[in-house]
Formats: structure tokens, sequence, C-alpha cells
């Protein structure tokens, strides 16, 4: 390509080891041109794909986008990873060696780009000057010219972040082709999609998807995927789909930290993103970090610390309305660039709609379109139900529009963990918190979180699965391996967090009314386990944790059943020992898993017995 080396002289971009990676899939792929985007160009992207049509504006300062019909989620069983140790192969990696995956997806790549556009991103997943910033560089190109949108919302974009690189050969390679998407075979046994994230070479090969899981290859193949191999091969951190926010106490001043872990629809965005009930809001600030993707590492001073290595937020748009997560609502409001994709769009008045924003869709159903551009009015009587915006359908915005975002955000040195967290949406068994002290059974209940299915895994929605530390989908090497990984990480601090279980989802077994409110009301658990690391509170010892005494959790303002708040803070005990038989075939499947994890499993299912013998 003739102009190819004035194209990135004009950009900017001085990294000859970028140049030379540019040049060779450029020439590969075929491409037309060549463009380098930095953050800078997102006004004019933006012009051009609203004159494209590739997008569609939504009120001021607001975009949507749809994505081909089959083209709606992440693809588990498309989803690699690959190396050249066959040792890497998990239960969850889906793991193929590198020779024999490569030449397959590199071969629908070959050539894709004729007559296209080739955009370089060059991103950054950290903030500059963090402990973890060699980790942290990537340059992604694409064919698409709004995954260069969503990747400037999402990340930090621009040549001058991969300019000066410590060492310049120390990015990660993210290729990504959109291909034909309505000839790809979705789900059939001739089905061409592959993404692959080639672990030990940090080479991510995307084929065959618009949608921002597979798309957006700063986000979930490199912040989560590429940097969990990372954090494993070098012993240094753990890369984690974790929340992660702040408590203020404004009496006393002190700020804890909590992340964790919570699979698809277990309320981690609304938790990350909450705000203070109102009858807490004067002493307590809840501040957000991020609601996906947290990076953790042991300090100079042996505190565990953690980053969001994002800069966005790609948020499930479904039941987001003003009591649910109204910190959502401000964050994609007029003016802030957000972009919604596969909600319901309005194309006369650039309105848009996904359930459970309003009680009730729109009366007036003139120029709505669901999230396949289908014509609401056009529908027949038997598709009278089905749903105006898809179940997964999002929207991305950046961190700085959410109104409460931390004022250390960026800060690169992170901020000390002072609790690790998990959830599960289930409906039984799981109380609203239990605190867990012991390192081992910490990681042992990680390793046992159950959630029910959802949309945005193309999962079975109700049906129950296990999802270790909310990672099974983005899990790159094996599971016994990474449990000694967090043994050894969390075990090497001075001042270990305390690690819990929380549920807002116990529902009554009779009605199915939800025995919690949840939402903002969600934070009165976390004051409680604060509270127990300080050792301001006890709490009730049982085989599973530590469990709130009544009295111990703050209620004010809070209106609540006594026989809902009895349940939610007991242990059904015969309930938990038939859960027990389902964790052990569930950890059985795992290959070297740590001897450590073994001897909770058997405390926490010898506990439950004693307490059953001396309750009977």
């Amino acid at each position: 390509m003739a102009d190819l080396d004035k194209s990135l002289d004009d950009a900017g971009l001085t990294n000859t080891s970028v140049r030379e990676y540019v040049r060779h899939w450029a020439d590969f792929l075929g491409a037309e041109r060549v463009e380098v985007v930095s953050a800078s160009d997102d006004a004019r992207l933006v012009e051009e794909s609203l004159a494209s049509g590739e997008i569609q504006p939504a009120g001021e300062g607001l975009y949507y986008s749809r994505s081909y019909a089959k083209d709606t989620a992440r693809s588990e069983e498309r989803t690699i990873v690959a190396t050249s140790r066959p040792q890497d192969e998990g239960v969850y990696n889906n793991w193929r060696h590198s020779d024999e995956i490569r030449p397959v997806v590199e071969g629908h790549m070959q050539g894709a780009l004729a007559g296209k556009t080739m955009y370089v991103i060059p991103y950054l997943m950290a903030p500059l000057g963090s402990p973890l910033e060699r980790f942290a560089a990537g340059v992604q190109l694409t064919d698409n010219r709004t995954v260069c949108l969503h990747m400037i919302r999402m990340a930090r974009v621009g040549v001058d972040l991969i300019n000066h690189l410590a060492d310049p050969e120390m990015f990660v390679r993210a290729v990504h082709v959109t291909g034909d998407l309505p000839n790809l075979g979705q789900g059939t046994p001739h089905d061409k999609r592959y993404f692959v994230t080639v672990a030990d070479e940090r080479t991510i090969l995307h084929f065959g998807s618009s949608y921002g899981g597979n798309a957006l290859l700063g986000k979930i193949a490199h912040g989560l995927r590429q940097a969990a191999y990372d954090g494993w091969a070098s012993r240094e951190f753990l890369g984690e789909q974790f929340m992660l926010l702040g408590i203020t106490d404004k009496e006393t001043g002190e700020t804890h930290h909590v992340c964790g872990g919570f699979p698809s629809a277990s309320g981690k965005t609304n938790l990350a993103m909450t705000l203070a009930p109102d009858a807490l809001g004067e002493r307590y600030h809840v501040s957000f970090y991020g609601d996906d993707i947290a990076w953790l590492w042991v300090g100079e001073d042996g505190c565990l610390y953690g980053l969001n290595p994002e800069n966005g937020v790609f948020g499930v748009a479904k039941d987001t309305n003003e009591k649910t997560n109204p910190t959502a609502l401000e964050a994609v409001a007029p003016g802030t660039g957000a972009l919604f994709t596969n909600i319901a769009y309005n194309e006369d008045t650039h309105e848009v709609w996904w359930e459970g924003r309003t009680p009730n869709p729109p009366e007036d159903v003139t120029g709505w379109r669901d999230w396949k551009g289908e014509l609401i009015a056009d529908r027949n009587p038997d598709e009278a139900g089905e749903p105006w915006a898809h179940p997964n359908s999002r929207f991305t915005t950046t961190l700085a529009n959410v109104p409460n975002v931390a004022e250390d955000f960026e800060d690169p040195k992170g901020v000390k963990i002072d609790a690790i967290i998990f959830g599960g949406r289930t409906r039984d068994r799981e109380p609203l918190v239990r605190a867990i002290t012991d390192l081992a059974e910490g990681v042992y209940d990680g390793l046992t979180l159950g959630a029910e299915a959802t949309f945005a895994a193309e999962g079975v929605e109700g049906k129950l699965r296990y999802d270790p530390m909310s990672m099974r989908p983005f899990m790159s090497y094996p599971e016994g391996a990474y449990a000694q990984h967090w043994l050894d990480i969390v075990g090497a601090t001075s001042d270990q967090p305390i690690f819990a279980h929380v549920n807002w989802f116990q529902r009554d077994p009779e009605d199915g009314h939800f025995l919690w409110p949840g939402y903002r009301e969600n934070l009165r658990a976390l004051l409680w386990l604060v509270q127990l690391k300080k050792g301001e509170v006890t709490g009730r010892q049982t085989p599973v944790g530590v469990v709130p005494l009544r009295e111990e959790l703050n209620l004010e303002g809070l209106q609540i059943d006594d026989g809902d708040l009895e349940t939610i803070l007991s242990i059904d005990v015969e309930r938990w020992r038939e859960e027990m038989d389902h964790r052990r075939e569930h950890l059985e499947q795992f290959a070297d898993l740590p001897e450590e994890i073994w001897a909770a499993h058997r405390r926490v299912a010898a506990a439950l017995d004693q307490e059953a013998t001396v309750t009977a």
C-alpha cells in the first residue's frame, strides 16, 4: 500500500514495532486504506457514521446502532483461548493449540478488507503510570467504524499512548474483522465465527461479529482473557470480571473499597453504580470506579490494590430506570455522547426505549422500530408481546459521565481493597450476606459461585449454572492453577481483605416476591461487612460464614417484613447440605485443584453436618 507510510506519518505513529504490525495486517487483509484513530477524532467519526447510516441520532449528543439479528451477544462456544502449551487447557477456556486454530481464523480473515478501510486504534487499558501499565497497551485493527466509537468510549485511545512504550514490542496485537454477517452460518455446523485469544503470543484474532463483547477487543479479550493470562504468567496480578466501588463515611472521613464478581444479570452494574439509600445519604457517599473489570495486585505496603482498566461502561439497558439505576440514566443523558445498541428506536422522534425503562412501552407506536429494525405498528397479534429491545441491549458511555464517579478513578496507584464479594442470582439458600474470614474458604466460595444463566451468555434464562469468580466465560488458563494463583496473590497480603457472598434475589417460595428490596438498599449489607472487617460488629457464625445479627444491620428508614428479614439472615442447613454435593461434583472436573480448596470444602460440609445433627 503506497500511502501507508504517509498515513502513519500523518497520524504521528512513530513506534516502529506497531508500524510493522500495521503493515503486515494491512497487506494480509487487503485493506484499501489505513486510518489511525485517536480520541480527538470522535466528533468526525460520529459525523461520518451518521452520514453513512451506520448510526442514528438518538437525541442531543446521543446515538443509536443496531447489530445483525444473529449477532447480539457473546458466543462462548465460538470463543477460544489458544496457546502453544497443551497444559494450558482447562474446563472452561475452550483451549486449542495455536498451530491448529490460527490458520483457520486467519484463513477467514485473509483479503477480507479488500476495498475497505482498516482502522488502527492504539489504546491503553489502565491509567498512565500504573504499576501494571506494561500489560495495558494494545493496538486494535478493525474494519468497523462503529467499533472505533465504542473503543473511544471504553478505553484510552491515542497514538501518544503507544509511541513511547518502555518496551516498544510490549503491546497486545488485536485484529477484528466483522465478516459477511448474514452468511457466516451462526449456530450451524458450518459456523465461520472465531473469537480467539492467542494468550502466550498476546495476540487476539476475532472474526465474524460487530457485537461489543466480540468486537471491542480492548474490553473482554484484552482486559479479561489476556490480562488474566498475563497476571498468571507474570505471577503479578489478577485480572477479574469484578465491579469496584468506594464507600465514604462522611462522619469519620474513612473510605473503604469493595470489589467483586457477579455473573450476568446478578446486579453487578446496579451495585457498582448505586447511591446510598435516602435515609443514609447524609452520612454515606458511594463512589463508582467500574462495573465490569478489576486488576488486583499486592502493593509495596503489603495491601491488595485494584483498579478498573476500562475508561467506560458497556451496560445492559434492560430494566435500567430511575429506581434500579438512576446513576446509569444520568450517564447516558443528552450531551454525554452515549451510544445505544439494539434497543427500540423511533425513527421520527429519535427517542429510545427498552423493557423496564418505563412500566409500559409508549402507547403511540408511530415510528417505533424494534431491535431487529421492524416497525412495531406492523406486528401481527401473535407478535404483540415480543420484546421491543433485545434483552442484551446495551449502552456505551465514558466513566467521566457517571455522576458519582470517584474523584481518584484515574489515579494510577489504584485503591486499597478492603472486601471481595461474590453474588449470583439465586432464589433460595443464599442469605443476604455471609462473610468469610478464611482465605481458602473465600477462594472456595468464589470457585463455587452459582447463578441463573442469562441472554448475555447465550444461556437458557433461569437455569442455574456454576460460574467460578464470575469468570467462566473469560477463563484463559486451567482452573486449578487459577485457584492457586488466587491463593498466592491474596495470600501475599499483610492486610487481607475480607470475603463475602451476597444475594439480593431470594424469593418467597409461595408467592414469589423478593424478600429484600434490593437496589440502593444493598448498601446496607456492605456497610455491615465493612464494620465486621473493622471489628465493630461480630455477627453470628454459621457453617457457611458469618451472617449479621438483626440489630447489627442498619435498617434506618427501611420497611421490611419481619419474616422476610428473618429468612434472609438465616441459613437453610438442609438446602445447603444438598448444595454441597453439587459443589463437589463441580470441583471434581478441575484438574490439580489445590488441597487447600478441598480442605475448605470438607470443613464447610462437616460444619453443616454437625449443625444438622445438633438441630435434630
